[in-house]
């Protein structure tokens, strides 16, 4: 199964060409397929209208703005999930844009967690539910609390234990598509849980996380087949790319340097 999240089309209607361009790149690199317009009439002409899942609009433009924009896919019945973005933000637009049912009203410049926040928002009705559940292991409530969130954000299915023990007497290695595993654990840890797997035949796609990164353990980890072993805190793109790599769903795969990329602490 294709991961859902990268089917989405996000349109951005700009007539800043700049802001076209920067957009674009940035809503690729989250994973996610991009098509930009320069006017809203440009855009209603598009066959991109009808396989658009979420819509970044600018709120004045020539021609028609995005407040009209809005107005005439309202009234074309089409209910594309809308994020206004605006270098001339007033509380009156703000107001008339969220009482029409805008998802977000950014200023520019907005930030890469901002725009990644609002598209997840506007997308978290239109994307179906995939089968695929991740599964994290991790002593560390936080950790553990705060990972099943982003997981959930993706559009997987997702589901924690606080050890390697409570995940065996679970039953769901049976289902399980991938494994988040912290090395260091109480009792048994990653790398022998990652053995114990293997010697029941388990072959779950293991993504290692840890706070304290050694080259010994990466290795024995990567030998013994784990997708990837990153570093806390890792951030959501990298999560994100490594679980693709992890379903094969990244068509063009990941190196074994980029998977492992991480920060130290």
């Amino acid at each position: 199964m294709e991961l859902e999240v990268t089917k989405a089309l996000i349109s951005i209607v700009d007539d800043d060409e700049c802001i076209r361009r920067t957009t674009t790149f940035l809503i690729e690199s989250f994973g996610f397929r991009a098509a930009a317009f320069e006017s809203a009439e440009e855009f209603l002409k598009s066959v991109r209208l009808h396989d658009t899942s979420c819509l970044i609009v600018d709120v004045q433009m020539p021609g028609m703005s995005g407040l009209q924009l809005q107005s005439e896919l309202a009234a074309e019945g089409f209910g594309i999930p809308i994020i206004f973005v605006t270098a001339y933000d007033n509380k009156t637009l703000r107001h008339q844009a969220k009482q029409a049912g805008a998802v977000a009203f950014l200023g520019k410049p907005f930030n890469d967690g901002e725009l990644l926040d609002s598209i997840r928002l506007a997308l978290r009705g239109t994307l179906k539910a995939t089968t695929d559940l991740i599964a994290v292991v991790d002593d560390d409530e936080s950790i553990r609390r705060t990972t099943t969130l982003l997981i959930a954000s993706f559009g997987f299915r997702a589901t924690a234990f606080e050890s390697a023990e409570s995940f065996l007497q679970s039953g769901q290695q049976h289902n399980t598509s991938c494994l988040i595993l912290d090395v260091r654990m109480p009792r048994m840890n990653g790398l022998q849980f990652q053995k114990e797997l293997a010697a029941a035949g388990c072959s779950i796609p293991i993504v290692f996380i840890t706070a304290y990164d050694d080259k010994e353990s990466r290795g024995r980890a990567m030998q013994a087949g784990a997708v990837a072993f990153l570093g806390k805190p890792f951030s959501d793109e990298q999560l994100l790319q490594t679980l693709r790599s992890a379903l094969g769903h990244d068509k063009g795969g990941t190196t074994s340097s980029e998977s492992t990329k991480a920060s130290s602490g």
